[in-house]
């Protein structure tokens, strides 16, 4: 959905750019790349999504869906993550070149996998909500794929669920790994694109959970030439809770020691 009417009056008035975020928030990491890379300058709003500061009603009449990101751009408000990595370039950026939009495209079908991925693989890492957190939640988000979303993780993904998701994920970094085979340095050739953004995060997130990218070797070595570009680190990896990277590869070395990290879905053993 590109830009949207406010429910918050008080956002037409706004002046400059404001970017409403989560650190861990793949889609948040997405639009601060982006920033780092034009080197605009931009009004931070951290959302705690850990204490449900997305489903408060003042959250929730800046994004009606209760998610992050949301982005102002002098008035003027854009709440998908596509739209507004492309309203931060501007037309006549060169983060626009080679972009077909299929790659885009792709990326944003792929968040629902990697939402679901990293909440299993990743963030059962973290403590669960109390029984008091998940009621105050139900109550206060309007937002019911989210609401029922939460449900399904306290109570256990379906197995199937997490299968699908890895071979759709796995069919999306095969596509990937087949463009980049031509040798070329970026996902649209040899220049660097918002396409190659849109997908970093992902690619990073996978990476804690430990993915086997080595069935994707040009892949790999994309994520490597990423890995060297300053607003990585700007972008995504400043913004990362110091804590985040230890607390993951722990939890991936227990599942992994006990059979149950993400490569032991029947996906990766042809099932």
């Amino acid at each position: 959905m590109p830009q949207i009417e406010p429910q918050d009056e008080a956002l037409k008035s706004l002046t400059g750019l404001h970017l409403w975020h989560a650190p861990m928030s793949s889609c948040s990491q997405r639009c601060r790349i982006v920033l780092a890379e034009t080197g605009k300058a931009y009004e931070s709003h951290l959302v705690d999504l850990e204490k449900g500061e997305h489903a408060s009603p003042a959250y929730q009449r800046i994004h009606p869906k209760g998610l992050v990101p949301a982005f102002v751009d002098n008035g003027d408000l854009y709440i998908e993550s596509i739209d507004i990595i492309q309203q931060i370039a501007g037309p006549d950026s060169p983060l626009l070149a080679g972009n077909s939009g299929d790659l885009l495209a792709r990326a944003d079908a792929a968040q629902v996998d990697l939402k679901i991925l990293s909440h299993e693989f990743l963030f059962r890492a973290r403590p669960p909500m109390s029984e008091e957190e998940a009621a105050a939640f139900e109550q206060a988000h309007q937002n019911e794929w989210l609401r029922q979303f939460k449900r399904d993780f306290a109570s256990g993904f379906d197995p199937d669920r997490l299968n699908q998701a890895a071979a759709r994920t796995d069919a999306g970094f095969r596509h990937l790994d087949s463009l980049l085979a031509d040798q070329r340095a970026w996902l649209e050739g040899d220049v660097f694109s918002l396409s190659d953004i849109a997908w970093m995060p992902n690619i990073h997130r996978f990476s804690l959970m430990g993915w086997p990218f080595e069935a994707t070797p040009f892949l790999a070595s994309w994520f490597d030439r990423i890995k060297d570009r300053p607003s990585y680190q700007k972008g995504l990896l400043d913004w990362q809770p110091e804590p985040v990277a230890p607390l993951f590869a722990s939890y991936t070395e227990t599942r992994r020691a006990a059979g149950t990290d993400i490569k032991s879905l029947p996906h990766f053993a042809g099932g």
